[in-house]
């Protein structure tokens, strides 16, 4: 058992390095940002932490999927690769036609929206098998081969789903903000809630393009 645990130690130089690329990967905006900054302004601070928090529970999805190698089949099966892009570009537009038409976002004294978005942020992240083929590239340039992989594996996507689960839920409090100030401006409130509508339909199409021209 100690020698287990001892293969599973990470080189503390290497997860320097490991923290710096995953912070840069994080910060950089992607359709798990802008989902919950979409939850964040038209739900609420709660809505955008719940959908931070899915989205952290996607990485930790992907990283299990790493440490088996599920998402190896993602890379040699084309028809995977395709269902699994096409469900997820479809889900995205699905969610991004729904932003447009309900009415009740940004409405003084509305509820929030009977969606969950814990499960919606969970399936945003899941259904992007781009998502998975990152981490089965990006996680093993970290580990120590002559050490345990699996647990390696498994440390480093921890890491990257707690960093991400800070950041996100940063920008859910941030961007919750805004909401207060749309609330009283209905005509504003409208075009936001149909340009956050159309990036989401956007980020279906942008998934299904890449997937088509691989």
């Amino acid at each position: 058992m100690l020698e287990v645990a001892r293969s599973a130690l990470i080189d503390p130089a290497v997860l320097a390095v490991y923290l710096l690329a995953a912070g840069a990967m994080i910060l950089s905006p992607g359709p798990d940002t802008l989902y919950v900054l979409t939850r964040s302004i038209g739900d609420g601070r709660d809505a955008g932490i719940a959908s931070a928090g899915g989205i952290s529970v996607g990485v930790l999805v992907h990283t299990v999927a790493a440490v088996v190698g599920l998402s190896a089949i993602f890379r040699a099966s084309e028809l995977a690769f395709a269902v699994v892009s096409y469900v997820g570009a479809a889900y995205l537009v699905y969610l991004g036609v729904r932003t447009v038409r309900d009415d009740g976002l940004l409405v003084d004294g509305s509820t929030e929206s009977a969606a969950n978005p814990f499960r919606e942020a969970v399936m945003v992240n899941v259904l992007n098998p781009q998502v998975a083929l990152f981490f089965l590239a990006f996680l093993p340039q970290f580990v120590d081969r002559g050490g345990h992989v699996p647990v390696q594996l498994s440390v480093l996507g921890g890491i990257y789903a707690l960093l991400t689960m800070a950041y996100l839920a940063t920008v859910a409090v941030g961007s919750s903000g805004v909401r207060q100030l749309l609330v009283a401006r209905p005509r504003v409130a409208a075009s936001v809630r149909w340009l956050s509508g159309l990036i989401l339909v956007g980020l279906g199409f942008r998934l299904l393009i890449s997937s088509v021209l691989g």
